[in-house]
């Protein structure tokens, strides 16, 4: 077996600290892309796995990483600027929703054709990136999130806590069965956007709390975009960044809520989240 095909994604959050141009420009010219794409990385006390985040990247796989850093207590932002990333700071933590309007933001104003979002927790999978990307280069999907739930015994495995587990399984059937779809996962930190997508969705009136991905995924459906997923590899462990049960009730609540509103605004109950820019 190749070596590349490996049984389990390897787990190791610990990596030195390295110029993004060995991302950004790596020393073998490939095919040159005829779309710019940015990555996103929404970032708050990342210090610990930042740099590995990066370092799974392929090489050549995008044109720019930007880190947005929501008031990390941490070194964060001095290891984003020794990497040479892109780094905008929000001098006061402005939530994970208000953060990425920001990451969105400078996505449009600096002509981005694509746009990956994705954790510096360490917890998804970046390897991936090209294959998420060419689905929406192809003009397959407008919207792609990355499966973290290919198999319930994978998903434990992998260290996923069984609250989490059910809520998802539960969350995903409910909005699978009122929006129309047939995602493995609603709730997934790796997205890749079509530039269109941010440009129609009004993302800048969502909430600054968690539930800023949940409408914004009801938002697309309600605008006609096309969403897919692919498998993404996840690791659970102490330094990637978890919500605890108690916030996940909450967004459970706000998830049902915003389903709720989609559908409230089919029956003439208008709401802010669907009308146009």
């Amino acid at each position: 077996m190749p070596s590349t095909l490996l049984a389990e994604p390897p787990l190791n959050p610990v990596h030195e600290v390295f110029h993004v141009d060995r991302v950004l420009r790596p020393s073998e010219t490939g095919p040159q892309r005829k779309h710019k794409i940015i990555a996103v990385l929404p970032a708050y006390n990342a210090e610990q796995t930042l740099a590995a985040t990066i370092a799974d990247f392929p090489a050549g796989c995008v044109d720019e990483i930007l880190l947005v850093d929501d008031g990390s207590k941490d070194n964060t932002v001095a290891i984003a600027r020794e990497m040479g990333l892109t780094v905008i700071v929000h001098e006061k933590n402005t939530g994970y929703g208000g953060n990425q309007k920001t990451c969105y933001k400078y996505c449009l104003d600096n002509g981005a054709d694509v746009v990956v979002m994705i954790h510096p927790d360490y917890q998804y999978d970046a390897r991936v990136i090209p294959h998420a990307v060419g689905m929406i280069e192809l003009g397959i999907c407008d919207v792609i999130l990355g499966n973290r739930v290919r198999s319930r015994a994978e998903a434990l495995k992998c260290g996923m806590p069984w609250w989490k587990y059910v809520s998802n399984r539960g969350l995903t059937a409910f909005e699978n069965l009122f929006l129309g779809q047939n995602l493995g996962e609603f709730h997934s930190g790796f997205r890749v956007y079509r530039r269109n997508v941010l440009e129609t969705i009004p993302f800048e009136r969502n909430s600054n709390d968690f539930v800023f991905d949940t409408q914004f995924l009801v938002q697309a459906v309600h605008f006609g975009f096309r969403l897919g997923d692919i498998p993404v590899p996840v690791r659970y462990f102490d330094e990637a960044s978890q919500i605890n049960f108690r916030r996940s009730t909450k967004y459970g609540l706000q998830t049902l809520t915003a389903v709720g509103r989609f559908w409230l605004n089919k029956f003439g109950w208008k709401s802010d989240l669907f009308r146009p820019k």
